[in-house]
């Protein structure tokens, strides 16, 4: 009899985890957009932030000892500080449907929409919006676009993104364990460092690639001296930031939800060489949308969603490098047009 075996989900996106949609919108003039992961009912959430630059909404209000339990949305938006009033029309439109946090009868619901933004502002899009930038109104468009299909690449809160010296974008991937627990991961990869190895076209994220979904290379052209970075930004493009959010299906209380984005950020490690620096803002979310039993032995079985999680991550972020293509006009560099 075969062994069973981790395979991707249906679509090898997030929305493979049961409970979750997700809705993007991009501004093509701006160069920039927004991703939004809408589950279906309120959904534990833990964020870990790494990156010594990040830009967040509501994330104190995730830690494990706080009274908020479970969110209604999560939020990726480009923009710089801009883009956190993305999370401000996914609020509105959640609120006038009744959803989120009640506490008093009478009184409208507040909904719970943590958020993170990474820095686009540089790339030559149109920013002179005054006192009127897009974003609410993209985040608005975004829910509003909340389905189980989703384009990668170019798209969303990646669509105005740089990973490293190419061009970056919104990627995802999932996975189904042996035992039936479902692992997904969305990313808007708009990192300092590399996500390939120095020399060459082959992702960081390769050991990991499942039935070539960024490219197939393997990994034989994996190699780095140390200080040897490759394809990272110059020093002087100190403004950055790799955001995530990875899920499962599992039921998991507030402070184990936690450990998965902990563990989960391993990916970003794995996939981008350096992560983490002091001009980086890397986020990553967790959500559990609470459709399967957490099985004994829990901390085990928590142990291994995580590493799922982070590999899942890995290969996300790979995939939104490889599905990357140039704005609109542009010649703005990509990995399909590296050598080999």
């Amino acid at each position: 009899m075969a062994e069973m075996r981790a395979r991707p989900g249906l679509r090898n996106l997030i929305t493979d985890v049961p409970g979750l949609r997700v809705g993007q919108a991009q501004d093509a003039a701006a160069r920039t957009g927004v991703t939004v992961i809408l589950p279906d009912e309120r959904a534990v959430c833990a964020v870990d932030v790494r990156g010594g630059a990040p830009g967040t909404r509501e994330t104190d209000a995730l830690a494990p000892e706080n009274l908020v339990e479970a969110v209604d949305a999560v939020v990726l938006s480009g923009g710089s500080v801009y883009g956190l009033a993305a999370a401000d029309g996914v609020v509105g439109w959640l609120g006038a449907q009744g959803r989120g946090f009640g506490l008093v009868p009478g009184v409208p619901p507040s909904p719970v929409v943590p958020a993170a933004i990474l820095f686009d502002m540089a790339n030559g899009g149109h920013k002179a919006w005054g006192e009127a930038p897009p974003y609410g109104a993209l985040g608005r468009e975004a829910v509003l676009a909340a389905g189980l299909a989703f384009d990668l690449g170019t798209a969303g809160a990646g669509y105005g993104a740089m990973a490293g010296a190419l061009k970056g974008g919104v990627g995802s991937a999932s996975v189904v364990s042996a035992d039936g627990y479902a692992v997904g991961a969305i990313v808007a990869v708009n990192s300092w460092g590399s996500v390939v190895a120095p020399g060459g076209r082959t992702f960081w994220a390769a050991p990991y690639e499942i039935d070539g979904e960024f490219g197939g290379l393997g990994a034989t052209g994996l190699a780095a001296a140390p200080d040897e970075w490759g394809l990272a930004k110059r020093p002087d493009a100190a403004r950055n930031t790799t955001i995530a959010c990875v899920a499962t299906d599992a039921a998991l209380t507030p402070a184990q939800a936690k450990r998965l984005a902990v563990m989960a950020q391993d990916g970003l490690a794995r996939a981008i060489r350096p992560a983490h620096a002091p001009f980086d803002g890397d986020i990553v979310f967790a959500l559990a949308t609470g459709r399967r039993a957490l099985q004994a032995p829990a901390d085990l079985t928590l142990a291994r969603l995580g590493a799922l999680a982070a590999d899942t991550l890995a290969r996300a972020i790979a995939r939104g490098v490889h599905e990357a293509t140039p704005w609109p006009g542009t010649d703005v560099r990509c990995w399909r047009d590296l050598p080999g």
